[in-house]
């Protein structure tokens, strides 16, 4: 029996487009193919790298291929990877490239899109215009509340705490003070210290809620990477097969948590009538006053009916997009700020840096008032040591990924299509050997002036070397709390070390390293972080 013709012909033809389209065109006639392959299957599938975004494995794999390959990586038929500054992270991350899906997937809160998730430029700009005054460097220098907030949580709180524990001579994990004594920080400049946490002096809840915050984590790729599937599988009833039940629990009470919080501020805001006169300083919600204000006087500005609301109204219609960014802000600030600190007390209570430990206990011991946030921030050593921990072990080290908008240039590529996926990460950017000589060793004389042959050479170092940092990222993005971050940390550190000398147990941290996903918090050895033994000086 002699088969029809015209059936066998459009087969051949479907085939032959199927192997052009996916196979051919990829690796030969694209305007990627010239870029260099992490692996083989690269140009054809996106299994390779998603496999070990799986397993929060891509950082040290993308790290490895830009070493193997140089600074443009393709990871995907449509992703590419990059690893430098100019034609780079400066082009990407300040050029308008927009952030996509991968962001509004897995960071909304309560069904709403807080600042980091906004896809667009536009809206994003907006919000944080609104915002970034109360974060600024004077703001927190000159700040009355601050100082009240870092007296009370850490002469009052945590040093109490910390004596116990320094007499009792046994070792303590490090991991959860640092997450306790952050969280409680960033809560109480977001929502007031009468409205925030109080993980300090509550340590078995704080410590519940610090390990389910954290092992949800683990279960993130699924909506970022795999959205559709995830989508699909929850309407089936069948989510359960890639996320557990408890997940959604967990972020349940996360959100109920913060909106407990985000309700006690409003309740005082009302109270005296939006205005902070007579609120004991530490008390007043600073970042959620600000951003109330602004959503209320952008509301008042509009012509249609909601600027004849009151503001029980107001409230009501902007409680989600103000407990969706307070979320975003708390939780980003205490988990970043919890990781750096953890490995910063690794690196200085290693024996190998026992000398770093006393020049900075030395430091920080002259200094007259430790609240004093102007001072503290001016402190040499403590900036070089932060600054050397932020670039070795940067709590946010994976990919930012970003979308190309039509005709963009990227480095030596030019008119590349829409819709490709570009990403650059910190880990890498931050271990160029000629920009960091021995990039794998944590040594903060790097950061300072005594280790260069003269003046110019030290600055022209920092301008290099400050090019390439990029712990809180660049460009309209950049981190809006990065200089409460800073704060916070030195804070701590200068009430730790001004106080005790700190010391590893034997195997309490010797096995810590990075994972390596998104967020690179320590990974220990069975359930072991960072054990250290407080002696009170």
């Amino acid at each position: 029996m002699v088969l029809p013709l015209t059936p066998l012909v459009a087969a051949a033809l479907l085939l032959c487009l199927t192997l052009y389209r996916y196979i051919l065109h990829p690796i030969f006639f694209s305007s990627l193919s010239a870029v260099p392959s992490a692996h083989w299957s690269a140009p054809i599938s996106r299994l390779w790298i998603l496999y070990y975004r799986s397993r929060e494995e891509e950082t040290p794999t993308v790290h490895a291929g830009h070493q193997r390959l140089g600074p443009l990586l393709r990871i995907a038929p449509n992703e590419l990877s990059v690893n430098s500054v100019d034609g780079g992270i400066r082009t990407i991350y300040t050029g308008g490239y927009e952030k996509g899906d991968w962001y509004s997937n897995m960071f909304s809160n309560y069904g709403v899109m807080p600042m980091f998730a906004m896809p667009d430029h536009g809206p994003h700009s907006k919000r944080k215009r609104m915002l970034s005054n109360i974060y600024a460097k004077t703001t927190l220098q000159n700040s009355a509340s601050l100082k009240a907030i870092s007296k009370t949580l850490l002469d009052d709180r945590l040093i109490p705490r910390l004596h116990d524990i320094a007499q009792s001579g046994k070792p303590v994990e490090f991991y959860w003070i640092f997450a306790a004594v952050a969280m409680d920080f960033v809560s109480a400049w977001v929502f007031g210290l009468s409205q925030s946490t109080d993980f300090i002096r509550a340590p078995q809840e704080g410590d519940k809620f610090f390990q389910d915050y954290k092992a949800r984590q683990r279960y993130q790729f699924w909506p970022q990477d795999l959205p559709r599937l995830t989508s699909f599988l929850g309407k089936v009833g069948l989510q359960w097969l890639i996320i557990p039940c408890w997940v959604g629990r967990a972020n349940a009470d996360i959100e109920s948590l913060i909106m407990q919080m985000c309700d006690a501020a409003e309740n005082l805001v009302q109270k005296c009538g939006g205005q902070r006169a007579g609120i004991k300083n530490g008390d007043w919600p600073n970042v959620y006053a600000q951003l109330r204000t602004a959503l209320f006087k952008e509301a008042s500005t509009k012509s249609d009916t909601e600027a004849l609301q009151n503001v029980e109204d107001l409230v009501q219609k902007q409680r989600l997009t103000m407990a969706s960014e307070m979320l975003d802000h708390t939780l980003a600030g205490f988990d970043t700020s919890s990781i750096t600190l953890t490995f910063l007390a690794w690196e200085l209570s290693r024996p190998e840096n026992s000398s770093w430990q006393s020049r900075l206990r030395s430091e920080v011991t002259a200094l007259p008032d430790k609240h004093d946030a102007k001072a503290v921030d001016g402190l040499p050593l403590l900036q070089a040591i932060l600054m050397e921990t932020l670039r070795l072990h940067a709590a946010i080290p994976g990919n930012q990924p970003r979308i190309t908008p039509s005709n963009a240039t990227l480095g030596a590529l030019s008119n590349l299509p829409p819709g490709i996926r570009v990403q650059s990460q910190a880990w890498s950017l931050h271990r160029n050997p000629t920009v960091f000589p021995n990039p794998e060793t944590w040594n903060p004389a790097r950061w300072l002036p005594a280790s260069y042959p003269s003046s110019q050479a030290f600055e022209a170092a920092q301008r290099e070397m400050s090019r390439w940092f990029w712990a809180f990222g660049s460009g309209g993005r950049m981190c809006v709390g990065s200089n409460l971050a800073m704060y916070d940390m030195k804070a701590i550190v200068v009430a730790i070390w001004g106080r005790f000398r700190t010391s590893m147990e034997e195997g309490g941290g010797t096995g810590m390293v990075h994972r390596g996903g998104y967020v690179a918090e320590p990974v220990g050895d069975g359930g072991r972080f960072l054990e250290m033994v407080l002696e009170v000086l």
